[in-house]
């Protein structure tokens, strides 16, 4: 990037459609691009439940959508049930449910952890059968092929690419770096 070439928005997260964990204030924002039906999108789940709490305050996390559908059929519609579940305020616990039953995907067992984190399912099930939500996970999707995202997880750290293909410590590491030295 040139000294005058302004920054990507899509690094800046978007209170209004992003699903954001962690203070806007906080010095290091990490974006991932994930697949609810992805093993190693798994992995980073759960290294993240160690790393967030670790980094606290300092960290903001934001989830945006990039299911793989010629590899993870159940994907793109489990991406859909958790804008549903967002659109309820529910989206933490759905990624929680989705991520810990992840080759458990299907439509049936969507609406069962629609009922678990609480949802109006009526209104769930009308908008899935509409496929409301799908627009938004296509365009987490367009952002992410616009960024060059080709696999998941992809993780960017205040706006640079973390590639964590040889073990999330580097993620850790690439946080570390990026925190403002005291």
């Amino acid at each position: 990037m040139t000294a005058n070439a302004k920054p990507d928005p899509l690094f800046s997260p978007d209170e209004a459609t992003d699903h954001i964990h962690g203070p806007a204030f906080a010095p290091v924002t990490v974006i991932e691009y994930g697949d609810f039906e992805c093993p190693s999108c798994l992995q980073a789940y759960t290294s993240l439940k160690v790393m967030l709490p670790h980094f606290g305050s300092q960290l903001r996390f934001v989830f945006r959508h990039f299911p793989l559908r010629e590899a993870h059929p159940h994907a793109e519609l489990a991406a859909e049930a958790a804008e549903a579940a967002a659109a309820q305020g529910k989206f933490w616990p759905m990624y929680e449910l989705l991520f810990t039953h992840q080759q458990h995907l299907k439509e049936k067992q969507l609406l069962d952890y629609a009922g678990q984190v609480g949802l109006d399912l009526p209104r769930y099930q009308n908008e899935m059968n509409d496929h409301v939500y799908l627009q938004r996970v296509q365009e987490n999707m367009q952002g992410g092929r616009h960024l060059g995202v080709r696999s998941t997880p992809a993780f960017y750290v205040n706006g640079h690419f973390a590639d964590v293909s040889f073990g999330f410590q580097h993620l850790h590491q690439a946080i570390e770096k990026a925190l403002p030295v005291r």
